[in-house]
Parts: structure tokens; C-alpha cells; sequence
């Protein structure tokens, strides 16, 4: 450093204080809120008679006390405390034990509209005291207060009406107590006063739309002061277990993937997905006209499963639990004995009982219970009953990127109808899936048959021949499909076809067999002259031979008989 300059410290970056939050212990909730509700701020729970808000109040009291031992307070102008303990009951929720425990506070309170004109005059002063009392009662870090209209509904006076609103958010903040105030929706605006949503640090709007006959549930966080949310709508469920939300917004393409394979069921079709079947966690659309097998295959699917000891979840849309099992098990397909072990659950519904995103929020929380291997949905094309196209491909591309986010080996049946476009789904969600394989009807000679063949496979060097789809009483079997000079042939034309060429065949074969035959005996009877000429030739040559050696024997004795005479003559040779 040079001199004469001062050696300045950077100072230490300060992280800013995040916004602390408290958690409400609502399925779902506090993860589109990225924790909960603000921590000692008020909120605005707002939303049409029957929308849900007080069992939102009384649930994020009940958890805060039974999950995060969190004491509540609740201030009801509606309903009184006997029957909110009754009410509550059947969600599960055991209000009289954590008042006994002195979790829970409950004060009810009656305001009579009529008084409040009568006075003249308005303030929420006896309230305070009221609250302050319970709050202390119990060391309350929740409040609630349902519904705030009833407290406000005799009073005329727009300026105190304000003024005394603004008091009581004002209240609560110093109190330091997480609250939640209900209120009714209004025609234009969020509140029927219309000043809540502004005071609140979050709002949370809560609706409860009747859609042709349909009612489907939503929330929406519509403002949530020094926090990033969701935005979306989100569709929730009500049951006896409380309040599901099901947090889906744009849900990014970071999924983990596996190079494990799980069987089809049929081992003919894995044979066609290059050996091993489907690849684990990858999503798989079976589709086809009506009775070309898909349920079968789902089912044939998730009975393999079972056995390779996974979890299977089946959503059915047409058939009950019972109603699958009957029909399956005259296929040799046994899911009961499944059942029966806790590996194979079915839920079935009818898709008109719900809205789509009641649907979707069911599915999802049903897959959250169980915690599948693989998941079955018989048929998605069902759900087109209860709402567009649009709507239907939105919750389909909501549910296939959930399960994919989880792992999870999805089967889905889509039902197309005859004269349509066969490499199409109605739903459109065929672009999503990893597997796509297709039933189709095959009909020749006044007969209908089935065939398969695997329209794409990602990552799989699969059969592009089409299959010859069998459904018997040992289940489901896949055949080569005859294909010759007059087509592709099935059913009995195929069974005709392989008689007659097997006919042929034979023919062919027992005519090849007569001529080798005749071959053979005649290189049998080649044999037979070779030997007897060899026999021959062998005779003559030993007779030339004999001769020879006689030739020889006389021409010796003569040269001796030669030699002997000229001895005797004294002959000089």
C-alpha cells in the first residue's frame, strides 16, 4: 500500500433479516408460502359463505398447538364453543382436550346488530380487553377471529367502521400474536368492507366455484407483505383429515432419472422395449379404442409390480375396486391376494364426483399417504367429462411432472375413440409421456382383432413391428402378427393362413424326404457296381498274375534244361 492512504476495511456484508414466519401446519400451505403465515402479523383469510375459512382459523390453531406447542386464542362471533367442538370432531381435531390443556381458547361472542345502532356510537375497545384477557389466559401466540363482518355488521358508519379496523390490525401487530381474521368476500373486492386486504399483511382468498354442476375448491395467496409466494391458484381438499393444498406452479424439468428397468408383466412386451421393460420412473401411456385391452395391460402391469414387491397406487375411473378384481382374476390376473397384503391399493371414483383440481389434489395426497413404487391411471381420457381440453391437459401435465418429481413409474390408459386419429390423445398429453404404446383394433374376414406395437420409447431400442394382442384365460399373451404376400393377417385368417402353409410344408418336406431318398439308393447302388467291378478287376488281375508266374516257372526250367544239355556236349558257353 502507498503512503499516506488510510488501510479502509471493507465491512462485513450484513444479511438482511428475513421475514420470520410461523408455520401453519397445513398440508401444503407452508410450502407455497415458503414457511407459513408472517410471524406476529395479521392476516386476512377471505372467501364466500362455506369456502372453508373458519376450519382454516381453527385448524392453524389446533396444529399450532397439537404440532408446534403454540397456544391459540379463538374469538368467534358465529358459532358458539360447543358446537365448534363438535364440528371440529369429525375433522379430528379434540378442541376439549387442548382447552383442558390450556392450549386452546375459545371465546364466543354474541354482538347483537341491533344494539350497535342503538348506541350511537362504535368502538372495539371491549374487544381488546376481551382478547388481551384470552390471549393471557393461555400465553396465545395465535389468534383468530371469525368472521370479522359479524363484528361490524350493525354499524353504518363508513369513517368509524375504518378507523376501528385499522385499530384492531394495529392491536394484534403489537400484541405480537400470529392472527388470522376471516372475513366474507365482497361483490367487487376481496372484503365486503373492502379496507382489510389493504391493513393485512397477508391476504389468502379462498373460493368454492359450483362449475356445471362440479364444485372445485381453490386458494390463492393474493398478498403476502415482505415474502415471495406462489400465485397461482391452487386447488385444496377438504376431508376428514382437514385441509390438502396442493402446491403446484411451474414446476422446473430437474427430476432425477434411473437406467433400472421394471418388466411390463408381459414378457413378450418387454422382449419388444428392447428385453427389461420400461425404464423406473418413467411415465407410459397406453392407449386405444374401447376393448382393445388397456385396462388389462394396466392391470397385468400392476399385478408384476406386486410381485417384484413394489407399492402400486390405481386411480380407476370407470370400474370399482371390487368390480376390477372379479374381472381380472377370470384373466389369471390376481390383484385381491395383493391387496390383501398392503402392496396393491385402489381408489376408484366416478370423475364427475369432483372438479378436476379436487381430483388432482386427492390423487396427490393420496400418493403422499401411500408412497407408491408405480402408479396406475385407468383412463385419463374420463376426466375430459369434467372439464375442457384445456383444463384437462393443465391438470394431466400438473400430475405427470408430481409423480415424475417423485420417482414414480406411472401408467396412464387413454381411451380413443373409433374414427379418430390413432397416434392422438384427446387430452394431449401424449408429447409428455416417455412410453407410448398403442392398442389398436384389427379388422379382416368380418372378425375384430387386437394389436400392439410401441409407438416410441425414449431411450429404448424398441420393436417397430406390430404384435398380435391376446387376451386368454391365462392372461395376456403377444403373438407374432402373419405377414405375407396377402398382408398382415389375424385372428382365424392367420390361424387359416398358418394351416395352409403348414400343410404346404409338409408337403414340401415329405417330397424332399422321397427324393433324398432316391439319392440315396442310388449312390447305394453306385456302391453296390463299384465293389462288384473292383471284385472283378481283382479276380482277372490274380489269374494274369498266376500266369505270369507259370510263364516265368517254364521259361526257368527251359534256360536249365538248356544248360544241362550243353554241359553234357561240352559245350564252350
Amino acid at each position: 500500500m502507498s503512503k499516506g492512504k488510510t488501510d479502509r476495511k471493507t465491512p462485513p456484508k450484513r444479511e438482511p433479516k428475513k421475514l420470520q414466519k410461523t408455520p401453519t401446519g397445513i398440508t401444503g400451505f407452508d410450502e407455497i408460502t415458503r414457511g407459513g403465515l408472517p410471524q406476529g402479523r395479521p392476516c386476512l383469510v377471505a372467501g364466500k359463505a362455506g369456502s372453508g375459512k373458519t376450519l382454516f382459523g381453527m385448524e392453524f390453531l389446533a396444529r399450532g398447538a397439537m404440532e408446534f406447542n403454540e397456544p391459540g386464542m379463538l374469538m368467534s362471533f358465529e358459532e358458539r364453543t360447543e358446537d365448534l367442538v363438535r364440528n371440529f370432531a369429525s375433522l379430528g381435531f379434540d378442541l376439549q382436550d387442548l382447552m383442558d390443556k390450556d392450549k386452546l381458547s375459545i371465546d364466543y361472542v354474541f354482538v347483537e346488530r341491533s344494539e350497535i345502532e342503538e348506541t350511537g356510537e362504535y368502538s372495539l375497545d371491549g374487544l381488546f380487553v376481551r382478547l388481551a384477557y384470552g390471549i393471557e389466559q393461555v400465553k396465545a401466540k395465535r389468534v383468530v377471529l371469525d368472521t370479522i363482518e359479524a363484528l361490524f355488521s350493525g354499524l353504518t358508519n363508513e369513517a368509524v367502521l375504518r378507523a376501528e379496523l385499522r385499530r384492531l390490525f394495529y392491536w394484534l401487530k403489537e400484541k405480537g400474536v400470529t392472527a388470522v381474521i376471516t372475513g366474507e368476500r365482497g361483490t367487487d373486492t376481496i372484503t365486503r368492507h373492502g379496507l382489510e386486504e389493504y391493513v393485512a399483511d397477508c391476504v389468502i382468498l379462498l373460493d368454492h366455484t359450483v362449475d356445471e354442476r362440479i364444485a372445485t375448491r381453490r386458494m390463492r395467496v393474493v398478498k403476502y407483505r415482505g415474502s415471495a409466494h406462489g400465485t397461482d391458484e391452487y386447488p385444496f381438499l377438504i376431508d376428514e383429515e382437514g385441509i390438502s393444498v396442493l402446491p403446484v406452479t411451474s414446476l422446473q424439468l430437474e427430476h432425477q432419472v434411473s437406467t433400472q428397468k421394471i418388466s411390463s408383466g408381459v414378457q413378450r412386451l418387454d422382449t419388444m422395449l428392447g428385453g427389461q421393460g420400461f425404464f423406473y420412473g418413467s411415465s407410459i401411456l397406453v392407449s386405444g379404442t374401447s376393448g382393445t385391452g388397456k385396462s388389462t395391460l394396466a392391470a397385468s402391469f400392476a399385478e408384476s409390480g406386486c410381485e417384484s414387491g413394489k407399492n402400486v397406487l390405481y386411480f380407476a375411473f370407470e370400474e370399482s375396486p371390487s368390480q376390477i378384481i372379479r374381472n381380472m382374476k377370470l384373466l389369471d390376473i390376481d390383484l385381491q391376494k395383493y391387496i390383501k397384503k398392503g402392496n396393491l391399493k385402489i381408489e376408484s371414483a366416478r370423475p364427475t364426483v369432483w372438479g378436476l383440481e379436487l381430483h388432482l389434489a386427492s390423487m396427490h395426497k393420496a400418493i403422499n399417504e401411500h408412497k407408491p413404487d408405480m402408479v396406475i391411471v385407468d383412463p385419463i381420457s374420463n376426466l375430459i367429462s369434467v372439464g375442457s381440453l384445456n383444463e384437462v391437459k393443465s391438470m394431466l401435465v400438473r400430475l405427470i411432472d408430481y409423480i415424475k418429481g417423485l420417482n414414480i413409474t406411472a401408467m396412464f390408459t387413454d381411451l380413443i375413440h373409433g374414427g379418430k386419429q390413432h397416434e392422438a390423445t384427446e387430452a394431449g398429453v401424449s408429447s409428455l409421456m416417455d412410453t407410448w404404446i398403442l392398442l389398436k383394433t384389427i379388422e379382416l374376414n368380418g372378425e375384430r382383432n387386437r394389436g400392439i406395437y410401441v409407438l416410441k420409447a425414449r431411450g429404448i431400442n424398441h420393436s417397430n413391428q406390430i404384435r398380435e394382442f391376446l387376451i386368454t384365460p391365462k392372461g395376456i399373451d403377444i403373438i407374432d402378427v402373419y405377414t405375407g404376400r396377402d398382408g398382415v393377417l389375424t385372428g382365424s385368417a392367420r390361424v387359416s393362413q398358418e394351416a395352409k402353409e403348414n400343410a404346404e410344408n409338409l408337403k414340401r418336406k415329405q417330397k424332399i424326404e422321397s427324393l433324398q431318398k432316391k439319392i440315396e439308393r442310388k449312390d447305394q447302388m453306385l456302391q453296390n457296381q463299384i465293389k462288384l467291378l473292383k471284385a472283378e478287376a481283382e479276380t482277372e488281375k490274380e489269374l494274369l498274375i498266376k500266369e505270369i508266374e507259370e510263364m516265368k516257372q517254364r521259361e526257368k526250367i527251359l534256360s536249365m534244361e538248356r544248360k544241362n544239355i550243353a554241359s553234357k556236349r561240352r559245350a564252350d558257353i
